[in-house]
């Protein structure tokens, strides 16, 4: 029987780990975050912060357990992401205008304002990670994200 060389590259020798499909889906999505959040980096805006300001600047007026629904967090966590918003000028809490004795929670025009700043970030992060796919490339790609997106929640169809 060969011995088997210990300095022998484990790929040349028939080790190789291939990724499957769901890796490569999850560490391009990492990729992508780090380099969406890297860009945000500049307005000291967390990741949850920047989330809920914009579930805010869309859906506003929104209650604080709408928006922990829509992040898919805690209502506890989603009032912290709130109180740090309003620390800094970018949300209100305002009477829910169906409701009086519940809280809803709006832009201020400053958050308005960055929430704007935020997304052309992103839209300029997520044009340079895929600037490496040409028009074709880009358009199966898209084409076979929104079917999985689609799939998984069928409310956004």
């Amino acid at each position: 029987m060969p011995h088997a060389d210990s300095s022998q590259d484990p790929r040349e020798a028939g080790h190789v780990h291939q990724e499957t499909t769901g890796d490569l889906l999850m560490s391009a999505a990492r990729s992508l975050r780090r380099a969406v959040w890297h860009s945000a980096g500049e307005w000291d805006v967390a990741p949850a912060q920047a989330k809920a300001l914009g579930v805010v600047c869309r859906e506003a007026p929104v209650r604080i357990s709408r928006l922990a629904e829509r992040l898919h967090i805690a209502p506890r966590s989603a009032t912290e992401v709130v109180d740090h918003l309003q620390e800094r000028g970018l949300v209100l809490r305002e009477p829910d205008p169906v409701d009086r004795r519940a809280t809803c929670v709006v832009p201020t025009e400053e958050g308005r304002r960055l929430q704007a700043l935020l997304a052309e970030s992103r839209r300029q992060a997520t044009e340079g990670y895929l600037a490496v796919l040409d028009d074709e490339e880009r358009a199966v790609l898209d084409r076979l994200v929104r079917r999985l997106v689609l799939a998984e929640r069928p409310e956004r169809a």
